[in-house]
């Protein structure tokens, strides 16, 4: 019982990680909370469903596709809404909430707002530890692991990675030594909507599709940030972990809904004790 409580307590973790990275990628760089993360994710898990679903498109190439389209969205709404409020967080939270209903509701009127369910690329399970591990799980839980190790080399190695960090640090200094404000807001705007819809995409076939999908996804991505710290990217990946391995263990103990309560319950304790979360850093 606890290797599997363990086991899959990993493999949700890493989908709230990839979540949580492009929620405080955003925050870190542009001071915006975005609420409509989640409709990113439903955006990709909307194009898995329509290509891998309905035209039978390869799985894989589906979920890149879900990535792309949510990115490019991403970019375009970041240069026409969310650019103009850089750095005032009360006004871009309100944005990022009215966008969120504004893709709510397309969805409602493309697909409907009946929960669509696709048939699933892998099944069956193997055994890792004496724990039953899902196919389907594992492909996500590697893919996962994949999308977390380019993001890293990305951040750490790559021009842009670097202009990132440094605008995240200090946005006046990074625009007197060069760098390009405007690229990095569109560039951490879109790579944060693609990692929401290559999770959305991944997840799609697990769970039922539909316009409402991204509210829980999102909720947890929030508080994971919130236990590791807004704008820092290894707390995201420690409250990530910390978060998916106490649903695991509440989830067998009780239910769903007590695991969710605590979730809140530690978030809120850990904000008492250290209101800028496990390894945040003080606002600017």
């Amino acid at each position: 019982m606890l290797e599997q409580i363990l086991v899959n307590g990993l493999l949700a973790s890493l989908i709230y990680v990839i979540m949580a990275l492009g929620f405080t990628l955003i925050f870190g760089i542009m001071r915006i909370v975005n609420f409509a993360h989640g409709e990113f994710y439903m955006l990709g898990a909307m194009v898995v469903l329509f290509l891998f679903g309905a035209l039978g498109w390869p799985f894989y190439l589906a979920v890149i596709a879900g990535g792309v389209v949510s990115a490019l969205l991403g970019v375009v709404l970041e240069r026409l809404l969310f650019r103009p409020l850089v750095g005032d967080e009360l006004s871009g939270m309100i944005m990022s909430l009215a966008v969120g209903i504004i893709l709510q509701s397309i969805a409602l009127i493309a697909f409907g707002p009946a929960e669509q369910a696709m048939p699933r690329p892998f099944s069956g399970t193997w055994s890792l530890v004496g724990a039953a591990v899902p196919w389907d799980r594992t492909v996500v839980a590697i893919c996962s692991l994949l999308i977390l190790a380019v993001f890293y080399l990305f951040l750490k190695y790559s021009r842009l990675g670097l202009a990132m960090q440094a605008v995240a640090q200090d946005p006046q200094t990074a625009s007197l030594m060069g760098i390009e404000s405007g690229v990095v807001y569109a560039a951490a705007f879109g790579i944060a909507c693609l990692l929401a819809g290559l999770a959305g995409g991944l997840m799609a076939p697990i769970y039922t599709v539909g316009p409402y999908m991204g509210e829980l996804p999102m909720l947890k991505a929030f508080v994971v940030v919130i236990l590791g710290g807004l704008g820092s990217l290894p707390g995201a990946v420690l409250g990530g972990l910390l978060i998916g391995l106490s649903e695991s263990v509440l989830t067998t103990a009780f239910n769903s809904t007590a695991a969710l309560i605590a979730s809140f319950v530690i978030v809120l304790l850990v904000v008492i004790t250290r209101p800028t979360g496990l390894l945040g850093r003080s606002t600017r």
